[in-house]
């Protein structure tokens, strides 16, 4: 058996652990970190690369008011997210060239939700090939570029 380590992880784990109360999306619009990996500030949303991607250039369009159903979304909450992920298919595309997307909300812990009580909107770029056996039997994930490297890229698009 192969065992890869990922130290890096646990101080983001141990965090969550510690306080069941916190939520990372309302914590990483404020983090001024040289490790922070938001894109663009909208008025009421955000952009942020995933910290734990499917893909080169996962991301979420994240609002800045907590709550966590699809329902209590308001309209122009709705009408500045759909813009910016608008401008982030864009932006993607242009720069890693996909070729699709996969877009979508996910509800509740057992709908996939990995952060349950803030919703959130991923937008992932695809390329045929992408998910291979790494991924799908040895739950590991190869990407081909840092993150850092990947903000850089992005927020270009979003003076």
């Amino acid at each position: 058996m192969d065992y890869l380590w990922t130290p890096w992880r646990y101080q983001y784990i141990a965090g969550l652990k510690k306080d069941p109360e916190r939520c990372v999306f309302c914590d990483i619009p404020v983090d001024q970190s040289p490790d922070d990996l938001v894109i663009a500030r909208g008025r009421l949303n955000y952009i942020v690369l995933n910290r734990y991607p499917y893909t080169t250039g996962h991301c979420l369009v994240v609002p800045f008011r907590h709550f966590a159903a699809f329902h209590e979304l308001t309209s122009e909450e709705a009408g500045e997210m759909i813009g910016l992920s608008q401008r982030l298919q864009l932006a993607l595309e242009q720069t890693y060239h996909p070729e699709g997307f996969n877009l979508g909300w996910n509800q509740g812990r057992c709908a996939g939700a990995g952060v349950a009580g803030h919703l959130h909107l991923h937008l992932i770029p695809r390329w045929t090939g992408d998910s291979n056996l790494v991924s799908a039997i040895g739950e590991t994930r190869i990407l081909p570029e840092e993150l850092q490297a990947t903000r850089t890229k992005l927020q270009r698009f979003f003076p």
